[in-house]
């Protein structure tokens, strides 16, 4: 798998989970987050911009056995069922990452995991606030 395939799946993935309701915000990794901070502080000198690449919160491994893993951590909204929305979050991933290998893959696609991290819940802004 090449970087550019890699960012492709990811990207997949991180527009499909996000895409489930309940689904506030995927959790970069940490490399993500670090990376991330370095820019802001490259921006605040004067130069380049920084934003969270669409596919972070979503990594990417090869297996031994050559099964690809992909790993969504999602931030959820507290008003909805934890259980529900990770296994939306898996088929809907599912789904997508098929539907995308079976366009760009001349070979058969390999078998993808998805693995699904909730890894905090937050409580959604009020809306109308008094």
């Amino acid at each position: 798998m090449t970087i550019t395939e890699r960012e492709a799946l990811q990207q997949t993935a991180a527009r499909a989970a996000l895409a489930v309701p309940g689904v506030v915000a995927l959790q970069p990794a940490l490399a993500e987050r670090l990376a991330l901070a370095a820019s802001r502080v490259f921006e605040a000198v004067g130069s380049g911009g920084a934003t969270v690449p669409v596919g972070a919160g979503v990594r990417c491994e090869i297996e031994p056995d050559g099964t690809w893993q992909l790993e969504v951590r999602c931030i959820l909204a507290e008003d909805h069922r934890v259980v529900d929305v990770a296994c939306r979050v898996r088929s809907d991933v599912r789904a997508a990452i098929d539907a995308y290998l079976a366009q760009h893959c001349a070979a058969p696609p390999p078998l993808v995991r998805v693995l699904v991290s909730i890894t905090r819940t937050i409580r959604p802004a009020a809306s109308g606030a008094a």
